[in-house]
């Protein structure tokens, strides 16, 4: 009995010193900007406009989605958080907030956020929500994180989905450009977070996450950075070639992609007595560079959209690809 009445104090403790801006740490706010921008490209180059007001409030709740992922998230990795010097000082295993409170917010959150995107858009987008929410807490966190060294690429679907929400709040459909938005950022996942492995590798090993670097080495971490790149350079060329695309996404692409590309070659080709020789110099600029990368292939889409509404395209553009499914 005692030790249940400690623990509630405890407990009522960490809720009494945490912070508005611990609980807004908790919904992850630096992943939830990556959302709430690749759902607001998603919707805005759709070819169906939707009232701002309602734009405004679907993108909202997209973003409250993601929030609650984060915050289940951080709700069911807090006793791995703890051993990983990048995650130690997050709300939960640093001792501010309590888990039980990551996981009721989180709850809270997932059902306002789908019920109100069904209200303010449509149910397909509700339901994308839904299962983008499923998939990141469950599919991800709960099963795939701590179990295979896979967890990234399959995992990758969840952070991929918010430009398909947003078009599908725009226009109630699935179509090709969705399609190929969300292989854009599902396909630049892997490279992105093994890069990022490549130089916190020791964290994953520490906390029991079999990243690939854990379970395979750096080497064939490094091989497999490679592959996946040039599978993403042709996803990025073929959404130039769709009804989104034109010769000003198509140059960013392709100026993109052979930074990209060329930069994984060089992680090919280094070996790891010269990445601990500077620190993992070249690792590090690559996961920048990544960064770097899908956000231009996004903006590049919106000045598209932008060239168009203003009238000002280049020429008659070849859409190879396009359609509803």
């Amino acid at each position: 009995m005692n030790g249940m009445t400690d623990s509630k104090t405890t407990i009522d403790r960490f809720e009494d010193e945490a912070s508005f801006g611990e609980y807004v740490s908790l919904l992850k706010p630096r992943v939830m900007s990556l959302v709430i921008f690749t759902a607001a490209v998603g919707l805005l180059v759709a070819p169906v406009p939707l009232d701002p007001v309602l734009a405004f409030a679907s993108i909202l709740f997209i973003a409250l989605g993601a929030g609650a992922s984060g915050a289940l998230n951080m709700w069911w990795d807090a006793d791995i958080d703890c051993h990983m010097r990048r995650t130690a000082r997050r709300p939960i295993p640093s001792g501010r907030i309590a888990p039980e409170t990551a996981r009721d917010l989180g709850i809270a959150l997932s059902l306002i956020s789908v019920g109100m995107l069904a209200l303010a858009a449509n149910h397909l987008a509700a339901g994308l929500l839904a299962f983008t929410i499923f998939f990141y807490v469950v599919v991800y966190t709960i099963w795939l994180k701590r179990w295979t060294p896979q967890n990234i690429v399959i995992g990758g679907a969840s952070g991929a989905l918010p430009p398909m929400i947003g078009w599908a709040a725009a226009t109630g459909q699935i179509s090709v450009e969705s399609v190929l938005m969300f292989l854009l950022i599902f396909m630049w996942t892997p490279p992105h977070f093994w890069a990022l492995s490549l130089f916190m590798n020791d964290d994953y090993s520490r906390a029991g996450v079999p990243m690939l670097t854990v379970t395979h080495g750096r080497r064939t971490t490094r091989r497999h950075i490679f592959a996946y790149t040039l599978v993403l350079v042709l996803v990025s060329l073929a959404l130039a070639f769709t009804s989104i695309g034109g010769p000003v996404y198509l140059a960013a692409a392709v100026a993109l992609d052979v930074l990209f590309v060329a930069g994984a070659w060089k992680l090919l080709g280094r070996s790891e007595a010269a990445a601990e020789a500077d620190g993992y110099a070249a690792e590090k600029r690559f996961f920048r560079l990544s960064l770097l990368y899908l956000f231009l292939h996004f903006v590049a889409l919106l000045v598209e959209k932008g060239l168009k509404l203003a009238g000002l395209e280049i020429g008659e553009w070849p859409v190879l690809l396009s359609g509803a499914f």
